[in-house]
């Protein structure tokens, strides 16, 4: 009797135990789910009020750059007299036309069709000075030739303490640039998408349980070609793609449209030396294939583990210093009678021949 009242008792306790089990997991999943809503509920706001930031700036610049634009044609107007005064003392007409004309020829050349493709700018020296205090990503930066003015001074500085490349122009070329008519001889050029850092590409490995896969670009000027790498990247499963600051497109409007919203889930980290970032990262354990048609045959490489896949511009390559700090040079085997690829095709093909080494 005693024996059947105490397995009894466990059972009542058993069960207890359970409901109590349940209850709690019931618990957790609710304040789960109510979490999951919450941080949806924030992304959904912070998305809100991006956009909505971003309407109001651009509006406020709009608003400033019409009050400034007054006094910066009385600006130009006395540069103008100021210029013709001395050219008429220092140089015979005939002459300045010349130089204006090889000026202008030097400037129309200076600035390749890509870097002309961004569709998010900022023009006008306050609403510059403003991103720059923002925090905002300046991919480039064009400042007026020989101008020497206090606000332009400080666009300088702090586009040197940024890492933005500058380039110095002709006030036509800016002319031309220009998408407001008053740039008061200072275009930027801002990242339409986040950066992200090195260190999110190891995270984004490590969460997959994977292999560090990188893919390294070296002066991939054309936004089109940039945009396909990565829509590639995304496909091969690449944890990330990275660029240098100088010589090389940024994420723009047309990147973002040729990467047929990749550029949404594969992160690109844009850095200030490329062979600086291979050496930092062979620290870490990665090993690095360099793509030239000159090296060896791709099937014949072990390219398994953490690895780095460096991809060159078409015409000029992988630059020197950048291919001596690889570790292997990979070529893709061909038969026709043209002799190269386009950049965005043959990082698809090595990244794939490495996609089918990982998976054996």
């Amino acid at each position: 009797m005693e024996k059947k009242l105490s397995i009894k008792k466990y059972n009542e306790k058993k069960k207890e135990a359970l409901e109590k089990q349940k209850a709690l997991k019931d618990k957790k999943d609710k304040k789960d789910k109510k979490v999951k809503k919450e941080r949806k509920e924030v992304k959904d706001l912070q998305k809100d009020l991006h956009k909505a930031l971003h309407k109001d700036t651009r509006r406020y610049l709009k608003e400033d750059m019409k009050k400034s634009a007054a006094g910066d044609r009385m600006s130009d107007a006395a540069g103008k007299k100021q210029h013709r005064y001395l050219s008429a003392e220092e140089n015979p007409a005939r002459d300045q036309e010349q130089i204006r004309v090889k000026n202008s020829a030097e400037d129309l050349g200076q600035i390749s069709s890509s870097e002309t493709e961004y569709e998010s700018r900022i023009e006008g020296r306050n609403a510059v000075i403003e991103a720059y205090r923002a925090g905002k990503t300046i991919d480039r930066l064009y400042v007026l030739e020989d101008c020497q003015d206090g606000a332009v001074l400080t666009i300088k500085r702090a586009a040197a303490k940024a890492g933005t490349p500058v380039k110095y122009l002709s006030r036509q070329r800016l002319d031309q640039m220009s998408e407001t008519g008053h740039h008061q001889g200072v275009i930027a050029s801002v990242a339409v998408y986040h950066y992200s850092e090195l260190q999110d590409l190891f995270e984004i490995a490590q969460r997959k349980g994977e292999d560090p896969f990188f893919i390294l670009l070296d002066k991939i000027e054309d936004p089109h070609n940039l945009g396909a790498i990565i829509r590639t990247a995304n496909v091969v499963g690449a944890h990330g793609v990275i660029i240098p600051k100088d010589r090389a497109v940024g994420l723009t409007a047309v990147v973002a449209k040729a990467s047929a919203g990749a550029i949404n889930f594969t992160p690109v980290v844009k850095v200030t030396n490329l062979s600086e970032t291979i050496q930092e990262l062979k620290k870490q354990g990665l090993w690095f294939v360099c793509a030239d048609m000159d090296g060896t045959p791709m099937t014949r490489l072990n390219m398994t583990g953490p690895i780095g896949l460096v991809i060159g511009a078409e015409g000029e390559g992988v630059s020197r210093l950048v291919k001596e700090n690889c570790d292997i040079v990979a070529s893709i085997p061909q038969q026709g009678e043209i002799n190269s690829l386009n950049a965005s095709v043959a990082m698809g093909v090595l990244s794939y021949e490495i996609r089918r080494q990982r998976n054996h």
